[in-house]
């Protein structure tokens, strides 16, 4: 079975982390999440997510990909967090997956695991970094090797269906599509 690592950070953004988390599980897949502390996470909008453990913990584990949820400050909190882009750095060079939504591709430009490849974030967000060995597009979903980004809430269930079919297969992301009743 997989184990994905889901870190969540102070300011996150609650849509992309439930859906994210949620998908994934009904995928069969084995999803950690992570406090960046041993606080409950207070959402961008709000929201109060406990999270299964502290990510001192969580790294005790292996995992076959880590997701990261963006949001802000969610997003500025796990860039200022070495553990984070450490582990990041750690995932790509084992070539494992390495994935992050809305404003959180920035933690993977500003840990390097970007450079000379093709992403998407929220609109702007990886253009304030300056990346010119990164090719930014505005497409919804994009998978670039190990590496897959995504534009925003919006697009959260087409990210996290990309992420079932890396992780299973095509036919276990059309069964969790198919439940949805997305169409």
């Amino acid at each position: 079975m997989a184990k994905v690592l889901v870190p969540l950070a102070q300011g996150c953004e609650e849509l992309e982390a439930v859906t994210i988390i949620d998908l994934l599980r009904r995928a069969g897949i084995d999803v950690t999440t992570a406090g960046l502390d041993d606080e409950p996470v207070k959402a961008s909008r709000g929201v109060r997510l406990l999270p299964d453990t502290n990510l001192d913990e969580a790294l005790q584990q292996e995992y076959d990909m880590v997701v990261l949820p963006g949001g802000l400050p969610g997003a500025d909190n796990l860039s200022n967090d070495s553990r984070v882009g450490e582990l990041l750095r750690k995932m790509a060079d084992s070539g494992k997956f390495v994935a992050a939504i809305c404003a959180a591709p920035i933690v993977l430009g500003k840990a390097g695991v970007l450079s000379g490849g093709k992403a998407t974030s929220y609109p702007g967000m990886l253009d304030k970094l300056g990346l010119n060995d990164v090719e930014v597009t505005d497409d919804a979903v994009v998978r670039d090797g190990q590496i897959v980004t995504s534009r925003g809430p919006g697009t959260a269930m087409d990210f996290a269906l990309e992420l079932i079919e890396l992780l299973q297969d095509r036919a276990t992301r059309d069964k969790v599509e198919q439940a949805l009743i997305r169409v």
